[in-house]
């Protein structure tokens, strides 16, 4: 059985007090940033690439180098039709030096920024050139900081969200409980189920949160239980992923009277991450989104192939991230970095499945419905291949 850690995975790493200020501001009208700068189309688009290399944590440097190959590996599918000039910039995990790089990047030439990794690192870039009209690409999933100049690339609450509360008031089972820990993430995720629900069909009948710690969880067991039978609840949506509450509630709510044979349980996290989750007894039947994984697949395969090791979980976003680049040049438009042009409707397909960037920074992803079934799991709904299909 997984620990029970109640750890928190830096790339889920929430907005520091310090950094609210900046995430106001990146969070203004950017009248700068949806013109886009300029650029000469006859020579290569000079693209600037922010990892967390440098921060002194060797599974940063692990991560920026998976990065890098992935978009190297993108740069090379688009080969002789978008010639693109990859500056690489290592800018840690410090807001104040991610900064510091984008700002160099944008002295240098750079059109437009894919990175940083950490959601305040990546306010900071997004504040630091919003004056010069370079949008930043992120690959944070924390929607707090998008806005203006900064989108975010990482899969988000609000992605999953949708998916599954969609899909629970289709299965009849739209009666839902938000079960969350009291922390900046599980305050996201109770936020985008409540939002995601308003236009699903689904109703939230309840939320119970829990303090973040194993006597906190432990302590919640009696009031959940409580909740769901007094409310009709008819699933349970849980924030927690498996480095956090997730094994101590699959293991507890059962032993309690309320199992996954008795309630629908949900997650808005990866619950294939790691693959022994997958084993919990009482994760049996739960559901859980994720990108198109034939896409996922074909990537991994790829990957491994060229470099001889599987691809961070996250790596994959910045391919997407050069392959909008590489379609927005190919469309000829006059301003293929501004915001209008980065927020097309239309989308576009990366090695998760299509996806494409808001308005308000954030992002919309193609996703599929996993169920969980004898320590494995099988789709139950396949991703979107189209935004005007079923699954949005």
């Amino acid at each position: 059985m997984l620990s029970v850690s109640l750890s928190r995975r830096k790339f889920l790493k929430p907005l520091a007090a310090s950094a609210v200020a900046l995430a106001l501001a990146a969070c203004e009208p950017l009248p700068t940033a949806s013109r886009g700068p300029g650029w000469d189309p006859t020579k290569p688009v000079p693209v600037a690439l922010l990892l967390p290399s440098g921060s002194g944590n060797a599974g940063d440097d692990i991560l920026a180098r998976d990065l890098k190959q992935a978009a190297e590996m993108a740069i090379a599918d688009l080969s002789g039709t978008v010639d693109i000039d990859l500056r690489v910039y290592n800018a840690g995990a410090d807001p104040s030096l991610a900064a510091q790089m984008a700002n160099q990047a944008v002295t240098d030439g750079a059109v437009i920024i894919l990175g940083p990794v950490f959601g305040d690192s990546a306010n900071a870039a997004g504040v630091a050139v919003k004056g010069n009209g370079v949008n930043v690409l992120s690959f944070s999933n924390n929607t707090d900081i998008a806005g203006g100049n900064v989108f975010v690339l990482g899969p988000t609450f609000q992605n999953a969200a949708q998916r599954l509360t969609g899909y629970a008031a289709r299965q009849g089972k739209g009666n839902i409980l938000i079960v969350q820990d009291k922390t900046p993430q599980g305050d996201l995720g109770g936020r985008a189920v409540t939002r995601a629900a308003a236009g699903s069909g689904a109703k939230i009948v309840g939320t119970v949160p829990y303090e973040f710690s194993g006597p906190g969880v432990t302590a919640a067991i009696p009031t959940i239980v409580a909740t769901a039978r007094s409310t009709g609840a008819q699933s349970l949506f849980f924030t927690a992923d498996s480095a956090g509450a997730l094994p101590l509630l699959a293991e507890t709510l059962p032993q309690a009277g309320l199992g996954p044979t008795s309630i629908q349980y949900a997650g808005l996290t990866r619950w294939d991450i790691p693959p022994a989750t997958l084993s919990l007894p009482g994760l049996q039947g739960g559901w859980f989104a994720l990108p198109d994984p034939g896409m996922n697949t074909a990537f991994q395969s790829r990957f491994t192939a060229k470099y001889g090791n599987l691809p961070h979980p996250i790596a994959g976003l910045a391919y997407d991230g050069v392959a909008a680049i590489g379609a927005l040049v190919k469309s000829g438009q006059p301003n293929p970095f501004s915001g209008t042009a980065l927020t097309q409707g239309a989308g576009y397909v990366g090695v998760n499945g299509i996806f494409r960037l808001m308005g308000d920074g954030t992002n919309q992803r193609g996703l599929a419905i996993a169920q969980i079934q004898n320590g494995s799991y099988t789709i139950v709904d396949p991703a979107p291949r189209s935004f005007g299909g079923a699954g949005f």
